[in-house]
């Protein structure tokens, strides 16, 4: 049964880089057809997905945020990590490490860590 845990600070100040990694336990990041994905909730709000990176090493980002993060991975220690570049206190939330499957027809999230949340402030 593959698990996923999320790491990282849990306080970050404005303007910092947030980076998180998320270790995988029960299967390979390796694995086709298996995308590694980073969501977000915020206080209050909905789940926002960040993006994710492929079995193969691609990487796909969210046009709102494209410009500020990197997700890049670490096949010896099956594990994938993001960056978010220069964050405002908006960054706060939850953070979900999760495995994406993928068919013929469309993707599905069948896996989930248990997240970390992440204050942005001063």
């Amino acid at each position: 049964q593959v698990q996923l845990q999320e790491s990282g600070p849990g306080l970050v100040k404005p303007s910092q880089t947030l980076s998180l990694s998320c270790t995988v336990s029960g299967a390979s990041i390796t694995t086709p057809y298996y995308y590694w994905a980073w969501i977000r909730q915020p206080p209050g709000k909905g789940l926002q997905w960040i993006g994710y990176i492929t079995y193969d090493g691609d990487t796909y980002y969210s046009s709102s945020l494209k410009t500020l993060i990197t997700i890049s991975r670490d096949t010896s220690n099956n594990r994938f990590s993001l960056q978010l570049n220069s964050v405002t206190p908006e960054e706060t939330a939850r953070y979900y490490c999760a495995r994406v499957a993928v068919s013929a027809e469309y993707l599905y999230f069948d896996s989930w860590g248990h997240g970390a949340q992440v204050t942005v402030s001063s």
